[in-house]
């Protein structure tokens, strides 16, 4: 069994978040409660230390003591719209938030369009259009079972037509590779939280109690 204190403060806490398996008590409460305060805690503490602190207190220092005005403004500007964020705990002007927000989803939108079109759009439509369709070849039957998803995939969100005669028996077959794709997300969903409980269980038998060697 571990004599660290630290080791004994971890199980402690992994056995009061599982508690909650049980029903929701106080230890669980505790345990949570504990986990976003240091998550808030350390969060700030990063974005103090390698953002604020290198990036708008320094700069704006430098530019200051250098008398560069034209660098001062530039790091003032966008300081002065991230600074609007705060409004927010003030409802009478907690519209000036929307600047900074609308801001940033612009941006990360217009960034974001490029590389979307090139890794999502671009290789569904390749992998959607068949050349050289070649019966020996698997990846060609593959390429072709692509092609009839994609297609009643596509028929069953198209409401604009009615779903009856053909274009209902393609839309109930697009439900089908729908239920399929959320089956598989599911299941790779449950495999990532079952390989964290299994390193939560190897943290207890080994480090903890030592039971596992």
């Amino acid at each position: 069994m571990s004599t660290s204190i630290w080791v004994w403060i971890a199980a402690f806490l992994t056995l009061t978040i599982y508690s909650f398996l049980y029903k929701d008590n106080p230890l669980y409460r505790f345990a949570e409660h504990v986990f976003v305060g240091a998550s808030v805690g350390w969060s700030i503490a990063i974005v103090w230390h390698m953002t604020a602190i290198p990036y708008i207190a320094m700069p704006l220092r430098d530019a200051f003591i250098q008398s560069n005005w034209p660098g001062f403004i530039y790091v003032a500007i966008p300081t002065l719209l991230g600074s609007l964020y705060f409004f927010r705990f003030f409802p009478k002007q907690s519209w000036l938030a929307r600047w900074p927000i609308a801001l940033m989803m612009g941006y990360f939108n217009g960034i974001s369009i490029s590389p979307s079109i090139e890794t999502n759009i671009f290789p569904q439509v390749q992998g959607t259009i068949l050349t050289g369709f070649n019966p020996t070849s698997l990846n060609s039957w593959w390429a072709l079972l692509l092609l009839v998803g994609v297609v009643s995939t596509l028929f069953y969100f198209f409401f604009s037509l009615k779903h009856e005669g053909i274009v209902g028996k393609t839309s109930r077959l697009g439900i089908w590779f729908v239920m399929i794709a959320f089956g598989a997300s599911f299941g790779y969903t449950i495999m990532a939280r079952v390989s964290l409980l299994i390193g939560r269980i190897q943290f207890l038998l080994h480090d903890w109690l030592g039971i596992l060697r």
